[in-house]
């Protein structure tokens, strides 16, 4: 079982630059790898860190204003390549929603698939937000997976977003698919004997 959804409040990580690609979110020469495990310290690596690997100190995630388990970034998140490395790194890190306005379809699907809950708000929305956090680093954002709706606790301006039914399922009862099928089991045995 992993960490179920139900309602996330935190303050968030602001990255607004649009058509971030998944080589930007992990360099190609980190995914020989086959394991989770690290990901997360090399998520954006080459804007986070200098060629000899110190910090970067003008980069948001180097930044100690900015902290919290959702990132919000610009339109068009995920392009590029399908490596599901991508997502492992932004799990990894310890984030928990994405919000922008446009994802990539494939990268999208990956974030699900590894418990990263993708938000789409309007460019509105996102533009605000992006206002309020550079405004108070400490606006705090609402979450809530079951009634699929999103809050800038800030302003007070919330937007409802779509989500597959059964990934939101997955989600909220901390199942992957494997989960899912194991606890059907059941009931895929009961179709099979009614339909032999």
């Amino acid at each position: 079982m992993k960490q179920k959804f139900d309602v996330i409040t935190s303050t968030c990580v602001p990255l607004p630059l649009e058509n971030i690609d998944t080589d930007q979110i992990i360099p190609a020469r980190f995914l020989k790898a086959t394991d989770k495990k690290g990901f997360g310290d090399n998520l954006f690596r080459d804007w986070r860190y200098n060629e000899d690997g110190s910090p970067k100190k003008d980069f948001v995630l180097n930044n100690p204003d900015y902290s919290g388990c959702i990132l919000v970034v610009g339109k068009n998140f995920g392009s590029g390549s399908s490596r599901e490395h991508a997502a492992w790194a932004i799990a990894g890190y310890g984030f928990r929603v994405v919000i922008s306005s446009f994802f990539a379809d494939i990268h999208k699907n990956n974030e699900l698939n590894n418990f990263v809950l993708p938000v789409v708000v309007t460019e509105q929305f996102l533009a605000r937000l992006f206002q309020c956090i550079s405004d108070n680093p400490k606006t705090k954002v609402e979450v809530n997976l079951p009634k699929q709706t999103v809050t800038n606790l800030e302003t007070g301006e919330s937007e409802h977003f779509e989500i597959n039914g059964y990934k939101k399922h997955c989600l909220v009862n901390g199942l992957d698919d494997i989960d899912f099928l194991l606890q059907s089991t059941n009931k895929i045995e009961e179709w099979e004997q009614q339909n032999n």
